[in-house]
């Protein structure tokens, strides 16, 4: 973690050996202990709390996405009512070439709906 070998371990306990002196090293070691076990609770909790707001963050900037392209939508619905809703894609099933029905070539002649009316004698 720090890159704390053994021999610089065992020269800081000599050194804290000497100007402690035996009778107090071993109450100056808990303590040590004491606060290194403090520090370790103490920057778990922040970087869990960074960790929870990050993610918090996150999440709002992702609704705020979310509802921003529902907006855009919404909007252009309303903007373009005329446009047709997209078509699926052609499935396997159908043919590639639709069938074309034969249709008359010559038109038909429609009857007059009154019969012409011959002239009246004076």
């Amino acid at each position: 973690m720090l890159g704390i070998s053994f021999s610089e371990l065992l020269l800081v306990g000599l050194v804290a050996l000497l100007v402690l002196g035996p009778e107090r090293l071993p109450g100056a070691a808990r303590t040590a202990g004491l606060w290194i076990g403090r520090l370790k609770r103490s920057f778990n909790a922040i970087k869990m709390e960074v960790e929870r707001e990050i993610g918090a963050d996150d999440i709002r900037r992702q609704l705020h996405n979310e509802h921003i392209l529902q907006m855009e939508q919404e909007a252009k619905r309303i903007l373009n009512p005329l446009t047709p809703p997209a078509q699926p894609p052609a499935s396997a099933e159908t043919p590639a070439t639709p069938a074309v029905e034969a249709a008359p070539t010559q038109p038909t002649a429609t009857p007059p709906s009154e019969p012409p009316q011959p002239p009246r004698a004076p």
